[in-house]
C-alpha cells in the first residue's frame, strides 16, 4: 500500500473535488484534529457556520483509519446532519481520496437496536397484550393495525430495516410491535432469524468499516452501560457537541409509574405461578395510588409512603424473576415471551433500586413527573451530573474531538469542558477576532486543547445584535402588550421573512394569535403542521414569518432572504421548577459556587448563541438578532450572554433597527424579479 498522504494534502484533493474554497478556519481545525488523533490529546473545537468543518474532521478521520486500519466513530445528534454525512459528505470524499490513498475509505450509520425491523417480531407477532386502554377505541385498534400491516408488508421489500427509511412514518405504538429493545433482544445465536437480522447487519457492516456514523445516544450507552455496542474504535469525533450532555443524561434516566409494573406483571404472569405475579400487580396498584396523590416536582427527601411502594415494588420484582428461573432451551416463541418478561421485570427492579438509593448520595436527582398530556404520574430519575462519567469512560479510553458551532459561552470553554468533566484550566489556542478560552495553568486530567476557528461571515458589518433595553422586563403572565408592539414594528419594517423564538409554546401561539390580525404578512406556528413542512413553506415565501419554540432554537438552515430578522422574546433560562436544573444549581451553591452562573446562565447562553446561529446561514445573508429581554443589557450577567454571542454590532435604538430592516427589504425587493 502506498505511503498515505498528509492531511493538509487530502485536504486541498476534497475541497477541490466537492468544488470548495479554502478557508483558513478549515485549514485550521483540520491540522488541530490531525494533532489530536497522532498525539491522543483532545480537542474541543468551535467552527461558525461556513466553516466546513465536515471536511475538516472527516479528512484526518479516515487517513487515520486507512493508515492504521481503525475504526473512526463520528457522532452527532441529529439525523439531519447523520443523513447529511452519510448521504453526501462521505460518499463524495471516499470517490475523491480513493486515489491517493490507495483503495476507496469505507463507512457505514449505526443506530441503536429499536431503530431496526425485528423480523422475529414480524413473523410470530408481538406476544403482548394492548399497552393502552386507548387501543380499546375501535378507531384506534384500526388505525394501529393498518400501520403494522403496511410495516410487515414494507419488510419484505425493506434492504436496511431503519426505521428513518420508512416514509410516512408510523406510530411509536406501531413500531414497538416490530421491533425490540438490546435487553428484549433473544440474540443472534438463539434466534432463529439471527443470521438475517437488520440490526446484526448493520453491525457487522459498520465492523468492516473505516468509519462509523452513529448518535450521541449510541455512544453514551457503549460508553456507560456496560455492553460494547459500537465497533472497536480509538478516536471518536462528536459533532453538535453542545448537545452532547443532554443526550447522555437522557439515556442515563430512567422511569418508573403503577402502569410500566403492571405491564411487567402482566408479561411474567402467562411464565410463573399466578400468585408471585399477582403481588407484583398489588405492588403497582400501590405505587399508582401514592403517586396521584403526589405533587409533580423534585423531592429533596423520600415520603415513607413511597419508599415503601418502591421497596414493595423491588421485592415483588425480584421475586418474579427469581420464580423464572435460570435460563433453559425452550421454543423461539417461549424464549421471546420469556425474554420480554425478564426485560421488563430487570427495568422495575432496578429502577426501583436506584430510587431508594438516591437519597442521602448527591448523585442521581428523582422527581415526580405529571402533565396534562398524562394519564397518570410516574417517578423520574436522573444523574446529577455526567462529567465524572464522560471522563472516566469516555476521554479515558479514546481520543476525542469535540466540535460545534457553540462552544464557547462567556468568551471561554470553561463552562462546556466542566459539563464534559474536563478540567477547565488547559492552554486554548486563540485565532484572531475569534472569541476563546484565556490560557490557565494546567491541572490534573485529560489533556486537551480548546480552538476557536471563528467564521468565514463578517458579523459586525452582516448582522446587528438588537437589545430591547426600553421594554418592562418578562413577567410570568404571558406577553407583555409592550411586546406584541415591539414584534408587530419589527416585523413590518423586516417585510415578514421573521423567525420568532420563543421560550414557551404558550408564548408562540399567544404571540401568533394576537398578531395574526395585526400583521399583513402570514404567520406559521410551530404545531399547525409538521416542523419540517411549516420550515420548508417558511423557506419557500419570502415573506411568511415562523413562530416556535425549542426545536426551531437549533434546528432551522435558512439562508437566504425568506429569514432576515431574528426574534427572541426572552432570554431562555431554565424553568425554576425544572428539577435537574434546580438540584444542579443547588448542589453547586453547596459547595460554594454561584449555581445560577454555572447550571441557568450558561443554558441559557447556548440557547442564545443557537438561536442567533439562524440569522447568517451563507456568505450573502444579512439580518437582525433582535433580543426582547432587556436584562440582556441590564442584569450583571448579561456581559456573560453577550460574550455568548456572535460578534454582531450592537444596538439599543429600536429606531435604528427597523429602519436597517427597512433597507434590508427594500433592497431585497428590488433584486427580486
Amino acid at each position: 500500500m502506498p505511503e498515505v498522504p498528509p492531511t493538509l494534502s487530502l485536504l486541498e484533493t476534497a475541497v477541490h473535488a466537492v468544488g470548495g474554497a479554502e478557508r483558513p478556519g478549515q485549514v485550521e481545525m483540520a491540522e488541530a484534529v490531525d494533532h489530536s488523533i497522532r498525539t491522543g490529546e483532545h480537542l474541543a473545537v468551535q467552527a461558525g457556520t461556513g466553516t466546513g468543518k465536515s471536511l475538516a474532521y472527516l479528512v484526518p478521520s479516515i487517513r487515520h483509519a486507512v493508515a492504521e486500519d481503525e475504526t473512526v466513530v463520528i457522532s452527532t445528534a441529529t439525523i439531519a446532519l447523520q443523513r447529511q454525512l452519510v448521504d453526501r459528505d462521505l460518499p463524495r470524499l471516499a470517490k475523491a481520496l480513493k486515489k491517493d490513498l490507495g483503495r476507496e475509505p469505507t463507512f457505514a450509520i449505526l443506530k441503536g437496536r429499536r431503530n431496526y425491523l425485528c423480523m422475529h417480531r414480524v413473523h410470530n407477532g408481538a406476544p403482548d397484550e394492548p399497552e393502552d386502554d386507548a387501543l380499546f377505541d375501535p378507531f384506534a385498534v384500526s388505525k394501529l393495525g393498518r400501520e403494522v400491516k403496511r410495516l410487515n408488508e414494507w419488510s419484505s421489500d425493506t434492504e436496511t430495516g431503519d426505521r428513518d427509511e420508512l416514509v410516512p412514518g408510523v406510530s411509536e405504538q406501531a413500531w414497538r410491535q416490530v421491533s425490540v429493545t438490546a435487553r428484549e433482544c433473544l440474540g443472534v445465536s438463539k434466534c432463529p432469524i439471527g443470521t438475517d437480522c437488520f440490526a446484526e447487519r448493520a453491525r457487522a457492516q459498520a465492523g468492516k468499516s473505516d468509519v462509523v456514523v452513529t448518535n450521541h445516544a449510541m455512544l453514551a450507552i457503549d460508553a456507560l452501560e456496560g455492553y460494547q455496542v459500537l465497533p472497536d474504535h480509538d478516536v471518536v469525533v462528536i459533532d453538535e457537541a453542545h448537545d452532547l450532555v443532554d443526550r447522555v443524561t437522557s439515556v442515563a434516566t430512567e422511569e418508573l409509574s403503577g402502569a410500566s409494573v403492571a405491564m411487567a406483571a402482566r408479561r411474567c404472569g402467562r411464565l410463573i405461578d399466578q400468585d408471585v405475579a399477582d403481588r407484583l400487580a398489588e405492588a403497582s396498584d400501590g405505587l399508582a395510588m401514592i403517586l396521584e396523590d403526589m405533587p409533580s416536582g423534585r423531592l429533596d427527601a423520600l415520603p415513607k409512603a413511597l419508599s415503601g411502594a418502591l421497596a414493595a415494588t423491588r421485592d415483588a420484582a425480584h421475586n418474579c424473576m427469581s420464580a423464572m428461573g435460570s435460563e433453559r432451551k425452550e421454543d423461539p416463541d417461549g424464549a421471546t415471551a420469556r425474554k420480554l418478561a425478564l426485560a421488563l421485570l430487570e427495568e422495575v427492579h432496578d429502577c426501583s433500586v436506584r430510587i431508594l438509593e438516591a437519597f442521602g448520595e448527591e448523585r442521581d436527582v428523582v422527581w415526580v413527573s405529571g402533565d396534562f398530556n398524562q394519564k397518570a404520574p410516574s417517578l423520574r430519575v436522573a444523574p446529577l451530573g455526567v462529567g465524572g462519567l464522560l471522563r472516566e469512560r469516555l476521554f479515558a479510553k479514546r481520543t476525542t474531538v469535540l466540535t460545534s458551532a457553540t462552544l464557547t459561552l462567556g468568551g471561554a470553554f470553561d463552562a462546556m469542558a466542566r459539563q464534559w468533566g474536563l478540567p477547565p484550566s488547559e492552554k486554548v489556542r486563540k485565532i484572531e477576532g475569534a472569541a476563546t478560552d484565556k490560557e490557565i495553568k494546567d491541572v490534573d486530567g485529560p489533556k486537551w486543547t480548546g480552538l476557536d476557528v471563528g467564521s468565514p461571515f463578517q458579523h459586525g458589518s452582516s448582522g446587528i445584535l438588537y437589545v430591547a433595553r426600553h421594554l418592562p422586563q418578562p413577567g410570568r403572565d404571558g406577553l407583555p402588550p409592550e411586546y406584541l408592539d415591539e414584534i408587530e414594528g419589527l416585523v413590518n419594517a423586516a417585510g415578514g421573512r421573521a423567525l420568532g423564538l420563543f421560550s414557551s409554546t404558550r408564548a408562540a401561539k399567544a404571540a401568533t394569535e394576537a398578531l395574526r390580525d395585526r400583521l399583513d404578512h402570514p404567520i406559521l406556528c410551530q404545531g399547525d403542521d409538521a416542523t419540517g413542512l411549516l420550515v420548508k413553506k417558511f423557506s419557500e415565501d419570502e415573506r411568511t414569518c415562523l413562530f416556535g419554540t425549542l426545536s426551531l432554537w437549533q434546528g432551522v438552515d435558512v439562508p437566504g432572504p425568506s429569514l432576515q430578522l431574528v426574534i427572541m422574546d426572552r432570554i431562555p433560562f431554565p424553568r425554576p421548577d425544572d428539577p435537574l436544573a434546580s438540584a444542579r444549581q443547588k448542589a453547586i451553591n453547596s459547595r460554594g459556587g454561584n449555581g445560577f452562573l454555572t447550571v441557568a446562565a450558561t443554558h441559557a447562553a447556548l440557547l442564545l448563541a443557537q438561536g442567533a446561529g439562524r440569522l447568517l446561514r451563507s456568505m450573502s445573508d444579512k439580518g437582525v438578532v433582535a433580543i426582547l429581554d432587556p436584562r440582556l443589557a441590564t442584569a450583571r450577567y448579561g456581559g456573560f450572554l453577550r460574550a455568548s454571542l456572535p460578534p454582531f454590532w450592537t444596538t439599543y435604538d429600536p429606531e435604528v433597527v427597523r429602519a436597517a430592516l427597512k433597507r434590508l427589504d427594500a433592497a431585497q425587493t428590488k433584486q427580486t424579479p
